[in-house]
Order: structure tokens, then sequence, then C-alpha cells
């Protein structure tokens, strides 16, 4: 198979997991707490990554730091997620969360044309058809949730991009490290309920590690080992199906239907997604002449070094 053809996969796999972990959470939240769902989480994965950086070596000082701050705004993240989704439908909740696509440069970055913000608005047109269900309403608790995980998704990116722009951060040690913040954060309000686990079911022990080790894991590190080998707009395009994977799978496995207006909404928000993220990419991206404009100014500091 071809290397592009291979790494195109990956990225796709990514989205299918994460667009199918709204429906493992929501029915992991039918059997068990939500604070237990999150500890048990982080604590699966934090144990995988322990067991795997045993061959690579400690921490960094930065990676214990930063790791730390990024710790604290993932778990705000998976806490509106994950309480969103135990209150909406898995295929709402995939579809409100892709409004990270359009908020992200909003947070990041100001000037944005004029056509970006026409593609927000058609994203919260979207928004709101997607919440209506059989006539307009005002959105529930869930979807509530749902829209401020969004923005705190799009900030926790930010930071991100921020954090290990010129630092030599490894990811996965910033994974590791982000895992054993989120087990500690959740482990007290867990604990009243952890001995009940004995009594949990061989299927909701199966969806607490597919969340953990799959949603978590294996998606972080298996899209940093794709990114680093394709180019960022490659990638956004197959990451941003998330949305669609949450709604078919919301539709397939979690018998959810959807109405007319719904169908309509959902079209908005993929629509909206897709083309505010070709606005602020095409904004990022330097015009030719500006381009040319540098390389001879570059050329022709060159030159003057030389003489």
């Amino acid at each position: 198979m071809p290397t592009t053809r291979r790494i195109d996969l990956v990225l796709l796999a990514v989205a299918v997991v994460w667009g199918s972990s709204y429906l493992t959470a929501k029915t992991a939240t039918d059997a068990l707490p939500v604070p237990t769902v999150l500890f048990l989480r982080y604590a699966v994965a934090a144990l995988a990554c322990a067991a795997v950086l045993r061959r690579f070596g400690g921490l960094t000082r930065d990676e214990k730091a930063y790791g730390c701050l990024l710790g604290l705004t993932q778990a705000a993240v998976l806490v509106l997620e994950t309480y969103g989704v135990a209150h909406t439908s898995a295929g709402n909740a995939g579809l409100i969360i892709s409004l990270t696509l359009v908020l992200t440069p909003v947070l990041d970055r100001v000037g944005l044309p004029g056509r970006f913000f026409l593609a927000a608005g058609v994203c919260m047109a979207g928004v709101g058809l997607l919440v209506s269900g059989n006539g307009l309403r005002a959105p529930g608790a869930g979807d509530l949730l749902m829209l401020a995980a969004a923005v705190v998704r799009a900030g926790h990116v930010v930071l991100v991009g921020r954090v290990t722009a010129g630092r030599a951060l490894r990811p996965l040690q910033l994974t590791a490290v982000q895992c054993a913040v989120g087990t500690a954060l959740f482990l007290l309000p867990a604990a009243p309920r952890l001995p009940a686990l004995a009594r949990t079911g061989a299927v909701t022990w199966a969806q607490l590690l597919y969340l953990a080790l799959f949603c978590g894991l294996f998606a972080f590190l298996a899209q940093t080992w794709a990114v680093q080998r394709t180019s960022a707009t490659r990638a956004g395009l197959l990451l941003g199906t998330e949305p669609v994977w949450a709604l078919l799978v919301g539709i397939v496995l979690g018998g959810e239907r959807l109405t007319g207006l719904s169908v309509l909404g959902a079209t908005l928000i993929v629509t909206g997604t897709y083309w505010g993220e070709a606005v602020e990419r095409a904004h990022r991206r330097p015009a030719p002449a500006a381009v040319r404009d540098t390389v001879r100014h570059d050329a022709g500091t060159g030159a003057a070094r030389a003489r």
C-alpha cells in the first residue's frame, strides 16, 4: 500500500474513533456516573503511558510543567463533553463539537475576512436547527454543554500551539503527564462509587477501555505520527470528517433518528465548518506576490552580505 494512502487511512481511523466516542461515552454514562467514567478513562490511559514510557526515559522539566497546564484544560474539555453527551444525542454532540474548527481561528488570531464570520454564522444556524428536534425550541442542557465544550476545546488547541511552539516537547511524554493530571483530578469525585465497579458488566468495561486506549491514547499518537508525514491541510480535511462519523454511528448503532430540520442543521454545520476552515487556511497562506517579494528581499540581502 502506498505511504500516502496508509497515512490517509490512519487519519481517517482517528476521525472514526473520535466520532464513535460520543455514543460510547453516552452509553458508558448510562451505567456509571460521569466522574467514574472520566477517572477510569484517564487512569487506564495513564497506566498504558507509564508502561510505554519505561522504554523512553524520564520527563523533562518543561514536559512536566506544560503537561500539567494542558492536562487541566483537557480535563475541562472532557468534563463538559461527557456531561453534555449524557444529556443530548451522540449525533448532536459530534456535530456541535465540530464548531471547534471554526472557533479555534477566532481565538488564535484577529483580522479574519468577513467570509469567515459568514461561515461561522452558517454553523450557528445549523446548530439551532439541529437541536430543534421536531420543532424550533431552546437548546437543551446537553446541547449548551457541548457548545461550551467546543469553546473550551478551541482554547485548548490554541494553548497547545502556543506552548509547543519552539519547545522540544515530546507528544507521548505530554500525553502521559496529561493523563496523570486527569487521574488525580477525578480520583476524589469518583472514589465513593469505585467499589461498585466490581459489579460493572463486561460491556461497560469494554466501553471504558475503548475510550481510554483508542479514543485517547491511540488517537493522539496516531494523529501526531500522521501529521508529521503529510500536510496540515490534508490532515485537517480527513480529521474534519469526525462529525459525520459521529452522526452515522449514532444512527446505525445508537438507534437515533433525525428529523428534516435536524438533517438541514447537520448539513449547515458540516458546510459552514469546511467553508470556514478553507477561508482561514487561505487567509493564513501568504499571497504569491508577497512570497516573491520576500524571496527577492532575502536574495538581495544575501547578495549584499556576499559583497
